[in-house]
């Protein structure tokens, strides 16, 4: 009476790894395609940001930060902070990192975006989404790994489809959001004088729910930056091997180098994606 009754068990874990091995059986292809295309655009992003002279790259965050968030304070901290990064030894970790931040979250806004339009269009597509949703954002950020390494094998690949999973949820929900809380007088406006379903969508409610939106992308993209650490177990390199390899080695300066130049980024790229939002908003 103790013990939980055993007639009672569900073999949930065996009915997923029949999933997982159906999957793998009959879309290996597919799989492999999409691994092909998500690796090429990491690859051009680390092509261009690694070809860029690391002084252009200083100016142009500076030029950024004074232009963006409006302080010319602001600029040259971004300046000191991207000079610390490289002067610790760390650049091209950094740009590697910072590669496989913008390609996820590229990815996740692919998926994100037309997702929360569908969730504001559509209660059904809501109710069915928001568990999901909610799933996604709750389940521990290494089971992610699990599925993609099953997937696309080691390396840069599977890190970036366990970040996209990981990121996308906010700019789903804010996506959802914005659209849903324009003004409905507004929206009656446009049907008034005779615009499409199409019309009303781009040219009043995104517009007017871009100041959400755009906080959705500053949450997607600080979540994908969260995930480097965890991706870097599976193969990714960059600032997040650092780390693991600090604590592996129990090197406490060296890990201290790496999650500060995290941390510089992670201030850096908050400020710049925040600040869009916030010049909508006034």
């Amino acid at each position: 009476m103790i013990s939980f009754p055993d007639v009672t068990t569900i073999p949930l874990a065996s009915w997923i790894d029949a999933a997982m091995t159906w999957l793998l059986q009959n879309l290996s292809g597919f799989f492999d395609a999409v691994g092909f295309i998500i690796l090429q655009v990491v690859l051009g992003f680390e092509t261009i940001f690694l070809f860029i002279p690391w002084f252009i790259i200083i100016l142009l965050v500076g030029l950024a930060g004074w232009k963006l968030v409006g302080s010319i304070r602001t600029g040259i901290t971004f300046m000191i902070f991207m000079f610390l990064i490289g002067s610790f030894g760390y650049w091209e970790l950094s740009m590697r990192t910072l590669s496989l931040v913008i390609a996820s979250v590229f990815f996740a806004l692919l998926i994100g975006i037309p997702s929360g339009i569908s969730m504001a269009r559509s209660d059904r597509t809501e109710r069915i989404l928001k568990p999901v949703l909610d799933a996604m954002q709750t389940m521990p950020s290494f089971v992610y790994l699990i599925p993609a390494l099953m997937f696309f094998g080691m390396g840069k690949v599977p890190a970036m489809f366990a970040t996209m999973i990981y990121a996308v949820p906010p700019v789903i929900r804010l996506t959802n959001v914005g659209i849903r809380t324009v003004d409905i007088e507004a929206v009656e406006a446009a049907k008034a004088f005779g615009a499409t379903p199409k019309q009303i969508l781009f040219d009043v409610q995104l517009p007017l729910a871009k100041p959400s939106i755009m906080v959705g992308i500053n949450q997607t993209t600080m979540m994908a930056l969260a995930m480097v650490v965890i991706g870097s177990m599976i193969g990714a390199k960059g600032l997040g091997m650092e780390v693991l390899l600090a604590i592996n080695r129990i090197e406490v300066g060296r890990g201290f180098e790496a999650g500060v130049s995290i941390v510089f980024l992670a201030i850096i790229i908050d400020r710049i994606t925040f600040s869009f939002s916030q010049k909508k908003e006034k």
